[in-house]
């Protein structure tokens, strides 16, 4: 016999509750002493079910990405979007790569990426359980940058496109400009 030596007329009973009882059937003779099992199996049961459905509601897991920058007020593309101006707090739903370009008058552009990797309680299986937990995770990630001057001189231009073509090898000399009196 399944479930401990005890029928299944017992277990069908005791799912359905509510349920209108049915007649005695003369061909089932089943012959149990009472422990009081039956109440901490209920009682197991009922917990269990009030855990997950009261779990279920109140877990909440939020995910933001703090970025600043040296000076403040950059102008801030996430991902090709903007968001705004440093400081700025983004949610974001997934973890991974992320594309980011900083934008300010008097400095140069800056185009870089950020990682925003997962913490301990976004790791497969686990992510469910933080999911049910009647408390609010959250995963606040900080990136910070800092902006260089813009630099518009045109002979540090010029220099600087010289010394770099220097650098290549094989790279001919530039070609003179004759210059107009």
């Amino acid at each position: 016999m399944p479930f401990g030596g005890r029928s299944c007329a017992h277990l069908e009973v005791f799912f359905a509750v509510g349920a209108a009882p049915r007649p005695p059937n003369p061909q089932l003779r089943v012959t149990t002493q009472y422990n009081g099992s039956m109440e901490r199996l209920r009682a197991s049961a009922l917990a269990l079910v009030l855990l997950m459905v009261g779990g279920l509601g109140p877990g909440c897991v939020r995910r933001t990405i703090m970025i600043t920058s040296e000076p403040p007020g950059a102008l801030v593309w996430l991902n090709d979007r903007e968001i705004g101006r440093t400081p700025v707090d983004v949610d974001f739903e997934f973890y991974g790569r992320y594309d980011v370009r900083l934008h300010l008058p008097g400095s140069e552009p800056l185009m870089t990426s950020g990682n925003a990797s997962p913490p301990v309680w976004e790791m497969i299986g686990l992510d469910l359980i933080a999911e049910m937990v009647p408390i609010t995770l959250h995963r606040r990630i900080k990136w910070h940058y800092v902006l260089r001057p813009r630099d518009d001189d045109p002979e540090a231009l010029i220099g600087r496109a010289q010394r770099l073509r220097s650098e290549i090898p094989g790279a001919r000399p530039p070609a003179k400009v004759p210059q107009e009196p």
